[in-house]
């Protein structure tokens, strides 16, 4: 059970460490939590008066991954032009010396060491996002309309972070009271539950969630035992579904973890819409996109446990 968790998260979309380019952000280091010190950078849109923000969180399993990767340059370039300023941020990795701390091998602990690297990313997202909210007036942000955005182990973040403020946990009690971001955007992402399946004590932001069927790395639509595990964007769709909450699920038949990045470069103009029609102009809408792309070869879609412990450890 431990690896299988682990294995899922220490293999998310890990990105190299490189600069963007193209657009130049100022640096600011927003806290110091231990030994770590926690930076973001800021993207100005060329735009007068306050605008909206995009806080964007970068994947790598909470094990690497930089905040000014030149992969998502085209995707804050985007954002800015749309009017958003950009704010992309470290956090800190939870799972980055996880060999050492699991060495009893125990179910419990590994549970333990996961949940924690989540739980960390979420507060650190939270600290940034305050942040900005202090730095509102001088950046001429406006705090109505603060959108997150995250691939992979940043998408479970954003999701995670959102589900914190809907239950209203101690650990999103550091927002300003009534504090809600305006949209949630997931490459590849899920939630990450200890007990059962997730829920929400009051309506979530509205959220857009891409997904490849095929997935191996982030569940599709979940992967759990004894009512620990990941609930995926179909889970979380048919959820929202029942509910009738805003959100937008775009899924790709046969892709792979590969969503976890190519909806940064393929699909702009739907993001566009989200952002508009979702996140700023508030319409109630549902949207479910099922995509299938002539050039993906079938393949299985549906995983077992052990599908993903052999997708990184081999038979």
């Amino acid at each position: 059970m431990y690896r299988y968790l682990i294995t899922i998260l220490a293999s998310l979309f890990i990105v190299s460490n490189v600069c963007a380019d193209g657009i130049r952000p100022q640096t600011h280091l927003y806290a110091v939590k231990g030994a770590d010190s926690l930076y973001l950078d800021h993207y100005i849109a060329p735009v007068e008066g306050k605008r909206p923000c995009m806080m964007f969180v970068f994947g790598g399993g909470f094990v690497g991954g930089q905040r000014d990767n030149k992969l998502y340059a085209q995707y804050f370039e985007f954002l800015t032009k749309q009017g958003f300023d950009v704010v992309s941020i470290d956090y800190r990795l939870g799972l980055r010396n996880v060999g050492k701390q699991a060495t009893d091998g125990s179910i419990r602990n590994m549970i333990g060491i996961i949940n924690n690297a989540i739980n960390i990313a979420v507060e650190d997202l939270f600290s940034a996002t305050l942040f900005v909210i202090d730095k509102a007036e001088e950046w001429q942000i406006d705090t109505d309309n603060i959108v997150t955005s995250g691939s992979s182990a940043g998408a479970i973040t954003v999701l995670q972070a959102e589900q914190n403020i809907c239950n209203r946990t101690a650990r999103a009690a550091v927002l300003p009271s009534g504090f809600n971001y305006a949209g949630v955007i997931s490459f590849a992402g899920a939630l990450f539950s200890t007990n059962g399946n997730p829920e929400w004590n009051n309506q979530p932001a509205p959220t857009m969630m891409f997904h490849g069927s095929a997935d191996r790395q982030v569940p599709y639509e979940k992967a759990t035992m004894l009512r620990v595990g990941f609930y995926g964007s179909k889970f979380l769709s048919d959820e929202f579904t029942k509910q009738g909450w805003p959100h937008w699920f775009y899924s790709i038949n046969y892709d792979s973890h590969n969503v976890a990045g190519t909806p940064m470069f393929d699909n702009l103009n739907e993001i566009a819409t989200f952002l508009k029609e979702f996140a700023l102009a508030r319409r109630p809408l549902t949207i479910k996109t099922d995509e299938t792309d002539g050039e993906l070869p079938k393949c299985k879609t549906k995983f077992k446990i052990m599908d993903y412990i052999e997708a990184n450890y081999g038979k």
